[in-house]
């Protein structure tokens, strides 16, 4: 397990009207992400039908530490059984984001996926991201690779 700088914790904060879901967790210990459940209403589950797009509330706000930024990555699982993935995979959560944790899903299967109260759809992992200094130039340095991408170093 890699250290976690002294004093740094995620902090979760619930939303009104969820307090039957559990707060985001690994769920095993060598899990580098943690879990995103959807806060639906019991009632009115989120029907996607394929090919489609939603916005999934997670009834939390996350603080991050100045540095990180959490990513929002899809659930292996519900990509390989379903189609069902993260649409701008990974997701950022910036660390002055205070707002919902939403996750933009994509139905890429064949059939209709129903999203119900409490259901696992993504997962949070914590990665650095410091602020680089941008700075403007006139040249870039020369590589062997130059411009060339897309499918440029072969397939």
């Amino acid at each position: 397990m890699s250290a976690i700088p002294a004093g740094l914790a995620i902090r979760f904060k619930r939303w009104e009207g969820n307090a039957d879901l559990p707060v985001p967790a690994y769920a095993t210990v060598g899990a580098a992400g943690f879990d995103l459940r959807a806060h639906v209403p019991d009632d009115a589950p989120i029907v996607l039908k394929p090919g489609a797009r939603c916005m999934a509330p997670t009834g939390f706000s996350v603080a991050i530490p100045d540095g990180y930024e959490m990513q929002v990555r899809p659930r292996s699982g519900l990509a390989l059984k379903n189609g069902v993935t993260v649409v701008n995979a990974p997701g950022t959560v910036d660390s002055d984001y205070r707002g919902q944790v939403c996750v933009l899903l994509i139905n890429l299967g064949e059939e209709d996926f129903t999203i119900r109260r409490g259901d696992r759809i993504a997962q949070g992992v914590i990665a650095a991201a410091p602020q680089w200094p941008l700075v403007e130039v006139e040249d870039l340095d020369a590589t062997e690779r130059g411009a060339g991408g897309f499918g440029s170093t072969g397939v």
